[in-house]
């Protein structure tokens, strides 16, 4: 058990980490306050792999694990948990391609998506069906050559700005086994999207509902078989949970050393924060509980990596315990900064608003304590 980076995952990390630094950290303030999607940093990312992290080489992604992903994910957001967590999705949808997808649609998809000259979504929930997933009705019924859609989804970041939304539709009947993928591109005749939803944070990055209204989308669209959409879709949110998990890591270690540098410098009572026992203990909780969360999801990515049984279960540990322990120890950086730390010119705050949603997405951490209960109890 060897709990050290290689050194290829030291470059990785040095390099997403002076990415982050020069290209996300000076402008993140201004991203989030103009709800600006910063399409030229996402571009230069892209020169360095960051569009295709786990896409195949010949595809033209990096190759790279999701231990390696991990560690990218952590360094990005640790400048703009926004902005990195995008990246993820665009990485979402592009693996779903890659690993789903035959050798026409990867040539069709992915050079465009690997560059970013396209940008990608990936669209599973609906308004009545957030974490039900597999309750979805958008429906999508064969005529011909073509499927025609109608129905909606609903918080995709992306929306309106992305050319490429990687789709879970219902071409059978009810349950998971009547659920496909297919690809809809953003010109596609009868595809419309809702007003841009105004977040409490994420606004690097547009939110909006993607509407289908006898949208005709070729058969040649569909990713893996009919009936393999949902499988496909949850093969992907163990990633994205791994990201997005690595991301309140970051974010939340960004908060950590903004804390400490400041109870060294600010004085109250006479002494420095830094002096006072009890905020000591605090400091000290809080690294420990991100450094207990950083190891969770290495762990859960190993697994993954590795394809054992049980990496599903992993991946919704670490996603539950990383992206609370996140929130909590930004939060408490906030605390720490007093006054300071709730008005904008300091990133504390704008870090709090962007981690509370990983609580939330790529399955809500209630949905994560049923997947880990569900296997604990199995009989």
């Amino acid at each position: 058990m060897d709990f050290n980076l290689s050194d290829d995952q030291i470059a990785f990390q040095d390099m997403a980490r002076g990415f982050a630094d020069a290209e996300m950290k000076p402008y993140a303030g201004d991203w989030d306050d103009g709800s600006v999607f910063p399409v030229d940093a996402l571009r230069k990312g892209a020169v360095l792999g960051f569009a295709g992290i786990y896409v195949q080489e010949k595809h033209g992604g990096t190759d790279l694990s999701r231990h390696d992903a991990a560690i990218i994910f952590e360094e990005l957001s640790s400048a703009c948990p926004s902005t990195a967590a995008y990246i993820s999705i665009h990485n979402m949808a592009s693996w779903m391609i890659d690993s789903f997808g035959d050798a026409q649609q990867r040539a069709r998809w992915l050079p465009k998506l690997m560059t970013m000259e396209h940008f990608a979504s990936y669209c599973l929930t609906e308004p009545g069906s957030g974490s039900d997933a597999a309750s979805l009705r958008t429906k999508a019924v064969r005529d011909g050559d073509d499927y025609v859609l109608n129905g909606s989804k609903a918080f995709i970041s992306g929306g309106s700005t992305s050319d490429v939304y990687v789709c879970m539709v219902r071409t059978g009947d009810d349950g998971p086994g009547g659920i496909s993928c297919l690809v809809v591109e953003k010109d596609t005749p009868g595809l419309s999207f809702g007003k841009r939803e105004k977040k409490m944070g994420w606004n690097s990055q547009p939110t909006t509902a993607v509407i289908f209204e006898d949208c005709r989308v070729p058969v040649a669209n569909r990713v893996g078989a009919e009936g393999e959409g949902f499988k496909i879709a949850m093969a992907g949110l163990d990633g994205g949970r791994l990201n997005i998990a690595a991301c309140s890591v970051g974010g939340a270690r960004a908060c950590l050393e903004a804390a400490r540098a400041h109870m060294l410098e600010r004085k109250q009572f006479g002494q420095r924060l830094a002096d006072f026992q009890a905020l000591q203990f605090r400091l000290a909780d809080m690294a420990t509980e991100l450094e207990a969360a950083r190891l969770m999801v290495h762990r859960a990515a190993c697994k993954l990596d590795a394809g054992e049984a049980d990496a599903t279960v992993f991946c919704a540990m670490a996603k539950r315990f990383a992206t609370d322990a996140g929130f909590q120890v930004a939060n408490e950086a906030l605390q720490l900064h007093g006054g300071y730390g709730y008005i904008r010119e300091y990133p504390i705050e704008r870090i709090v608003r962007d981690l509370r949603v990983h609580q939330i997405l790529e399955g809500t951490n209630e949905v994560m304590r049923v997947i880990i209960s569900r296997a604990l109890l199995k009989e």
